[in-house]
């Protein structure tokens, strides 16, 4: 429990995307730009894009140090392992776009079972489980207006194949965001290697 007297600080856990992956991303921005209708996606800045394994929103610094000695033990016997960022989809549905994303995957399902162990490990020490199910992606942009967007059922389409190259989760980061008028600033409050 938080008293009132403590600063809340807007926190996230994440794996970090390499370079490579966030230039394929603007590549894929680009060639979205020029397929659909100008001015109805709010395009995500690559170089701000993680792939995000819990949001908590705003807790306390206390929280904060119960989940950084909480991940160091939830991390044990998780080693490296290889994702793929590819396919161009959109949440919720092409009716009703909310949100334009690239997939992530996890040939051996390293990645669900690690969030999962997080998403368990947290709920024993007070924090609720996401109510939606786990759908690895880096966002590429979000709608303006929740609507159907002309050709974006087309666009879908011609990048299902889509793939921006492979990377390894070497460990996880808790970040702090500050929303700014130039777009998020977000500080490392702590890395968790996967060791094995």
């Amino acid at each position: 429990m938080t008293t009132q007297a403590e600063k809340m600080i807007r926190t996230f856990l994440a794996i970090d995307i390499p370079k490579e992956i966030k230039d394929s991303m603007e590549k894929i921005q680009y060639r979205l730009r020029n397929s659909l209708k100008e001015g109805m996606i709010r395009w995500t800045k690559p170089g701000s894009v993680h792939l995000t394994l819990k949001f908590f929103g705003s807790i306390s610094d206390r929280d904060i140090e119960h989940i950084d000695k909480l991940l160091k033990g939830s991390v044990k016997g998780f080693k490296p392992f290889a994702l793929s960022a590819e396919k161009v989809g959109v949440f919720p549905n092409a009716r009703q776009p909310r949100v334009l994303w690239l997939g992530i995957t996890s040939g051996d399902n390293a990645l669900a079972a690690l969030q999962k162990k997080i998403e368990d490990d947290l709920h024993g020490i007070g924090f609720p489980r996401e109510e939606r199910p786990f759908r690895p992606h880096l966002t590429l942009g979000r709608t303006k207006a929740h609507r159907g967007i002309e050709g974006l059922s087309a666009v879908l389409d011609e990048f299902k194949d889509f793939n921006a190259g492979g990377f390894q989760a070497q460990g996880i980061t808790l970040y702090r965001s500050d929303l700014r008028p130039g777009g998020p600033l977000y500080t490392k409050l702590g890395y968790f290697s996967l060791e094995g």
